[in-house]
């Protein structure tokens, strides 16, 4: 059973004492940086180490009232009970050595949570693929029946595809995982670069190799490309679910919860929510990534117009992700398979998708490609239209020609040839690194 979502985990991520809690360590790391150097005196140092203290968030919002500046609002209420000490806090720093740095400490702290659903996602839809690979049934192309496959496949490529998305986001997580401390226009001007390095090290970040007032916005638009390819993946298995939700298809249902109701109206409605709420969340992600991508360009060494973006797109995209990654889960672990329905479906064709397997056969058998092509085409036209058996048109039509007995040919109509090259594919599957065990958290989060 998994647990209704809650949001306590990410919603402190991006919570404003969680941001000032960061601009606090930032600080002191600096002044600790400053006193190893011999810059700052030690007795000041431990007297800004004794009495620092996490500003309320109302306190520093009234002080910005005035200053109309969040950073100096942060370092007057900050220095405030520290007395001469308080004079080396913001020592040779500018405003985005706080706010980069500790960017980056969320984004990899949402980064982690983040992970951590989709290797809860990623072990159930593995363990569901594995459960299905011989339920056979029809594939679609161009949503018109094409040859057999199994629902087993059909969620393998799912959770190849997840595997990848997790790939993508580590990298991402890799590539915001840097801090800057080289003040106003990162030439470390009024900085030692030691200071920059002693800091970033202490929070587990690269400082930049290079950066302007700012780290660099590339690197934040590929963290929002790697969380809006996460949502595709999502929006991918939500579509098919959904196409097989459909009531002339019904090869898998949503979970549906005792007292839930489909429709005020229609009390017979089973409709798929969860993923139909998936496919609208992936568009919002998708949109977010096109804002990050606009906040690549800035002015010379930097302006704000990515600033007021950013306070959007990153937390809303994480949450929106972490909530879909739950979803996901939901209807994974609670999908009902139908696979009596898969193989009717499979039969509704009455053989036509067995047509390539057939032309060869008789290519095999001496006929030229072209004349069975267009025997075979001629009879499954005849059978669409009719609404006959495929198998027993063409067996008038070229059966004598084919030299084959009519055993042999009964055996061109069996799907299970179809599939019988897939161990491959599920051994794979068996090997895919899962580095979630599936269990849930004791707080009613998803790990």
């Amino acid at each position: 059973m998994i647990p209704r979502y809650t949001l306590p985990e990410m919603a402190r991520v991006w919570s404003e004492e969680t941001k000032l809690g960061h601009w606090v360590r930032i600080e002191v790391l600096a002044c600790e940086g400053w006193a190893r150097l011999g810059r700052i005196p030690r007795e000041d140092l431990d007297r800004i180490r004794e009495k620092i203290e996490v500003p309320p968030a109302e306190r520093v919002a009234q002080i910005e009232e005035k200053t109309h500046h969040d950073v100096a609002a942060f370092v007057q209420v900050v220095a405030e009970p520290l007395g001469p000490a308080g004079r080396w806090i913001h020592f040779g720093l500018t405003s985005s050595d706080l706010l980069d740095t500790a960017l980056a400490l969320q984004l990899r702290a949402a980064a982690d949570i983040v992970l951590g659903r989709l290797d809860l996602l990623l072990a159930s839809v593995k363990e569901l693929a594995l459960e299905h690979r011989d339920t056979i049934c029809v594939g679609r192309t161009h949503g018109v029946h094409a040859e057999p496959t199994t629902f087993g496949h059909k969620v393998a490529l799912w959770a190849f595809e997840l595997h990848r998305d997790r790939g993508r986001l580590l990298r991402a997580r890799d590539a915001v995982s840097v801090g800057k401390v080289s003040g106003a226009v990162g030439t470390y001007s009024q900085v030692d670069p030691r200071v920059e390095e002693y800091v970033c090290a202490q929070l587990g970040l690269r400082a930049a190799d290079a950066a302007s007032q700012v780290v660099q916005r590339d690197v934040h638009a590929e963290f929002v490309w790697a969380l809006a390819a996460t949502a595709a993946t999502l929006e991918k298995m939500a579509t098919e679910i959904r196409h097989l939700a459909r009531t002339e298809v019904r090869e898998v249902e949503e979970p549906f919860s005792e007292g839930q109701r489909g429709s005020s109206a229609m009390p017979h409605k089973r409709n798929p929510i969860l993923s139909e709420r998936t496919c609208g969340l992936a568009r919002v992600i998708r949109a977010n990534l096109q804002a990050a991508l606009e906040d690549v360009a800035l002015w010379h060494e930097r302006d704000i117009s990515h600033s007021s973006v950013e306070r959007i797109v990153l937390p809303d995209s994480t949450i929106a992700l972490d909530y879909m990654l739950h979803l996901a889960t939901r209807v994974i672990r609670g999908l009902r398979v139908f696979p009596e329905r898969m193989r009717a479906n499979l039969d509704a064709t009455r053989g036509l998708l067995f047509s390539q397997g057939v032309l060869l056969a008789l290519v095999e058998r001496g006929l030229g490609r072209e004349d069975a092509y267009a025997a075979v085409q001629a009879a499954a036209a005849e059978s669409w239209d009719r609404g006959t058996s495929f198998r027993d048109i063409l067996w008038a039509t070229v059966g004598e020609r084919s030299g084959m007995p009519s055993s042999e040919f009964d055996e061109l109509f069996r799907p299970e040839p179809y599939v019988r090259h897939l161990d491959g594919v599920f051994a794979r599957l068996q090997k895919l690194d899962v580095a979630s065990n599936g269990e849930e958290r004791k707080d009613g989060g998803l790990a």
